[in-house]
């Protein structure tokens, strides 16, 4: 079923601050149409994540890459936004911590990025958010 996913530094914008994101990256093959057979919703570790999100009443969304309109999208690869302050103080930002992370800092899951995004680089694409700035976009190809 086809789904309009939005890039993460435009979820950062709509939040107004910092937002984290989860990227599962495939292994570099060189072909570089490696990840369009994916079958990203069966993704034995995102739907274990998946799981503990919903399981901790945490929200998460599929997410886009950071936009560039001189870039053409390679298209969805699994990328999910969670809805998690990134704040060190944050009881829920601790849990995700510790879940995602080894006491050493590195990530618990081969195949699992956890990603943060300042809001301070996200508004360097402020001017995606102006009416109908994407569709203007694509006639100027």
């Amino acid at each position: 079923m086809p789904m309009l996913i939005g890039h993460i530094d435009a979820i950062a914008r709509k939040k107004g601050r910092d937002v984290l994101f989860l990227d599962f990256p495939q292994e570099e093959s060189g072909d570089p149409f490696a990840g369009f057979d994916v079958d990203w919703n069966n993704l034995p570790i995102r739907k274990q994540i998946i799981a503990w999100l919903e399981q901790n009443q945490i929200a998460w969304c599929p997410c886009g890459q950071f936009a560039d309109e001189n870039m053409m999208i390679d298209g969805y690869s699994g990328r999910i936004y969670v809805d998690v302050p990134f704040d060190s103080g944050d009881r829920v930002y601790q849990s995700l911590q510790i879940y995602l992370k080894t006491p050493d800092g590195a990530m618990r899951f081969v195949g699992v990025k956890l990603c943060y995004l300042p809001l301070e680089m996200a508004m360097k694409n402020a001017h995606h958010d102006e009416p109908a700035f994407w569709e203007d976009s694509a006639k100027r190809l």
